[in-house]
């Protein structure tokens, strides 16, 4: 390494690519505007997804600016030199980005301690991630999920971070390569965009409809190709070649921006993450806008350059990297000082205030102080500047240790993740405890169905010994109060459980003769009725139960943006069976929602009650039948 330094490898450049490059050596005006918009996006894709679902493509047009000015800087260095320093350009990018990425870490661990523990676990991966540049691998290994996220992730966005960071060690070697092997202009354009290409079509083929996205969306490999798109733009214009070298684009590329910019604005209003055509062409296409708009940007000034040039957006871009940072965990601390609020519900507009005067203020000291002294001076700077303040030392180093203190001592389990072992402990004592007598069973035309235990005549509510429940992880963590609330009751619960599951629990019971007259169904939480298998699944369970027992299903409650359809697809199917009701929980947790812990999707100790007092009121609202 230190030889390449010292004799860095040779751009070989064309009269005609380094006078095109002396085109976009200066800084381009509007292009801060074009950040401000990503940022702009993205932070509001995290305060109202409802009202901005497509607001995460704000990462693909920071992917697409990477990708064209870091080619450019570097096509510049080649031309103003011949080589390109290795090691300069690392040395470059680690004062741009990793003080306030440091600082953010650090803050963000010590408050997050102050405030909750649930907002550490996983911190020492998180952290791991953050400081080696491999954030999104980390994650895809645990299996997180970015668009439903139930845990609180303290640095979710910074996969973003690693991909570009990734980009930045590989791509110099990389473009030097190029040069060398392809001799002209549009032969290394054409390298670019199919390397765009191959990215593309695997985010395409290894997305899995219905499924966690997560892996394509955070794969270097599968969403590599908003930075190579930038990349051939940038060369592009270096090289004069292309529709960006002709008369006609200078004339017309004003209304090509303006084009585009409206494309990505009404992209990022109506794109659902969770939408097939998402990964399969929509981000692609967001990309393509996003190159259209940066290389509507050089040259001489437009109403279009004007446009982003307008009011704080300058303002805004230049600090974007702050704001990117600092937004996501100043908003899920808030999220835990704030009152709660409805899972799937905008936070308060007290709340969303206060996080964005935070985050531009911390953005804005963190650009004044930290990033833009370092990038100027360099670390001899933080010397300096601790050296000056008379605690600083003491100050910084005791930041560290509590940081590091915090990730240690982090612990391994949320709230949520603890409840819900606590009733499957409960579950398991359960099924190892002495069988009482079993409750007397009904022949058909009694109050019970054949094989079930009966439910006397006059029981505004079934006894314990009369209920079984089935479900999933909510169901787990309510089971201490339901076996509180229903002694004798029979649960079967298990996390991560689907609709699509329930058919084979159910049956079960019934081919062993354990089933009940009063059943509790509890799925939901983790895909819903989204799909017509799940449909079916809960048709089918209903349908062998048959119409004499009674059968209370349990409404859902998350995050995700599918609850309210699974909730009303339930309602519509119980209203087809006469011997079912709908325990409505998501009503009664969007009145209270300090009935549930910080995922907003478990119950927490006094949910568990709430819980089982539900299920308790909608049988006796069901009554025993016939």
């Amino acid at each position: 390494m230190a030889e390449r330094a010292a004799h860095p490898p040779v751009l070989h450049e064309t009269p005609s690519r380094r006078r095109s490059a002396d085109a976009v050596a200066g800084h381009i005006a509007g292009l801060d505007g074009v950040r401000a918009f990503a940022v702009i996006a993205v932070v509001a894709f995290h305060l109202w997804p409802d009202l901005v679902p497509g607001g995460f493509l704000g990462v693909d047009v920071f992917f697409v600016i990477s990708g064209f000015l870091i080619t450019t800087l570097l096509v510049r260095e080649g031309d103003r030199s011949g080589r390109i320093d290795f090691v300069g350009f690392w040395r470059r990018r680690s004062r741009r980005l990793l003080p306030a990425l440091l600082l953010v870490v650090v803050t963000s661990i010590v408050v997050a301690r102050l405030v909750s523990a649930d907002l550490l676990v996983g911190i020492d991966r998180q952290t791991i991630g953050a400081l080696t540049f491999s954030s999104n691998w980390l994650e895809i290994g645990a299996g997180a999920d970015y668009f439903n996220e139930t845990s609180p992730v303290l640095f979710a966005t910074f996969w973003s971070l690693a991909v570009e960071e990734q980009f930045y060690l590989f791509w110099p070697v990389a473009l030097v390569a190029i040069f060398a092997l392809a001799k002209t202009t549009g032969l290394r354009v054409r390298v670019a965009l199919g390397l765009a290409f191959v990215s593309a079509v695997l985010m395409a083929i290894r997305f899995v409809p219905g499924s966690n996205p997560t892996r394509v969306y955070y794969g270097t490999d599968t969403h590599l190709f908003g930075l190579m798109i930038g990349v051939a733009v940038a060369l592009a214009f270096a090289g004069g070649v292309g529709i960006v070298a002709q008369h006609r684009w200078t004339r017309l590329r004003e209304w090509i921006g303006f084009t585009a910019l409206g494309g990505l604005v009404v992209m990022v209003l109506t794109v659902d993450s969770d939408s097939t055509f998402t990964y399969r062409g929509g981000i692609l296409l967001a990309s393509v806008l996003s190159a259209v708009v940066v290389a509507s940007l050089p040259g001489s000034a437009t109403s279009f350059t004007r446009l982003h040039g307008l009011g704080p957006l300058p303002w805004i871009g230049e600090r974007s990297y702050g704001i990117y940072l600092w937004h996501w965990p100043v908003i899920l601390i808030a999220a835990e000082i704030a009152p709660a609020v409805a899972p799937g519900s905008p936070p308060a507009l007290t709340t969303v205030v206060a996080c964005l005067i935070i985050t531009f203020a911390l953005s804005a000291a963190s650009y004044r102080w930290v990033e833009m002294p370092i990038r100027t001076h360099g670390l001899a700077h933080v010397r300096e500047a601790l050296g000056h303040f008379r605690f600083g030392w003491l100050l910084t180093a005791s930041l560290l240790v509590v940081a590091g203190v915090a990730v240690v001592s982090a612990p391994d389990k949320s709230e949520a993740q603890l409840s819900v072992e606590r009733g499957e402990r409960a579950m398991e004592a359960q099924s190892q405890a002495p069988a009482e007598q079993p409750a007397p069973t009904s022949p058909p035309d009694a109050a019970g169905p054949a094989g079930s235990p009966a439910w006397p005549a006059g029981l505004a509510e079934p006894t314990g010994d009369l209920m079984i429940g089935f479900g999933d992880s909510v169901l787990s963590g309510a089971a201490p109060a339901m076996y509180e609330r229903f002694p004798g009751i029979v649960l079967d619960a298990e996390p991560i459980r689907q609709w699509r599951e329930a058919p084979g629990a159910v049956g079960a019971a019934i081919d062993a003769g354990t089933i009940r007259s009063a059943v509790v169904l509890s799925f939901g939480t983790n895909a819903g009725l989204v799909s017509e298998e799940s449909q079916q699944a809960l048709r089918t369970v209903l349908d062998d139960l048959g119409p004499s027992r009674r059968v209370v299903l349990v409404n859902t409650v998350g995050v995700s943006d599918w609850v309210p359809s699974t909730n009303a697809t339930l309602a519509a199917i119980s209203a087809e069976h006469p011997n079912t009701i709908v325990a409505d929980w998501h009503s009664v947790v969007a009145a209270d929602p300090s009935l549930l812990h910080t995922d907003r999707t478990h119950p927490n100790l006094d949910g568990i009650a709430v819980y089982a007092d539900l299920v308790a009121v909608s049988f006796r609202d069901l009554g025993p039948g016939p």
